[in-house]
């Protein structure tokens, strides 16, 4: 059952609502256009609010509902987390666009939603104050994510490997918004 999860929760993952909404209306392709990546805070800059939101609730689902699924299956909260990376790890390599994906972060939270929901209102609360003070979309996800780790090995430690894990796949996809970070040329909004 594990096994089939995880494969099932890839496969959901690896959908880009970033791209099939662009495709459904019409905008630009979100990877030719931005900062070319299929995730909810290029739609904001490259297709406007709607579509952004709808792409940010798309991500978010794509992360929960495998976690639910494990739970309500009555799997180990060590294995909703194994099955909520592999949701997640579908959104950063999506089998149907060439492993070309995003950065994972509403996934990772849809995720993070599903296993343990004050970690992930912990990490939505310091988003959206390090976005309200910084107003750069990047920074408030490398300081969101790794804020709930402290939180999940007291609360939820079987968890804590995967959401480590998880949290080191997102660092590695904003390495490039990191080296911007520290010159000064990262985007904001």
């Amino acid at each position: 059952m594990f096994w089939l999860l995880a494969t099932l929760a890839y496969l959901l993952g690896s959908l880009s609502f970033a791209i099939l909404l662009s495709r459904l209306f019409g905008t630009v392709d979100p990877r030719a256009q931005g900062s070319g990546n299929p995730g909810a805070t290029n739609m904001l800059r490259v297709a406007g609010k709607k579509l952004a939101i709808l792409t940010l609730f798309g991500d978010l689902a794509k992360g929960l509902a495998p976690v639910l699924v494990a739970s309500l299956l009555g799997l180990g909260i060590q294995q909703q987390a194994w099955i909520g990376l592999a949701a997640v790890l579908g959104h950063l390599y999506p089998l149907y666009f060439r492993f070309r994906g995003g950065k994972g972060v509403a996934t990772a939270a849809g995720m993070l939603l599903g296993l343990y929901p004050p970690a992930a209102l912990l990490a939505i609360a310091a988003w959206m104050l390090t976005f309200y003070l910084t107003r750069t979309s990047s920074l408030a996800a490398l300081i969101a994510t790794p804020l709930t780790l402290p939180l999940l090995a007291w609360q939820q430690p079987g968890a804590l490997l995967p959401m480590t894990l998880l949290t080191g796949l997102i660092v590695w996809r904003h390495r490039g918004n990191l080296r911007d970070l520290f010159a000064g040329r990262e985007r904001h909004f």
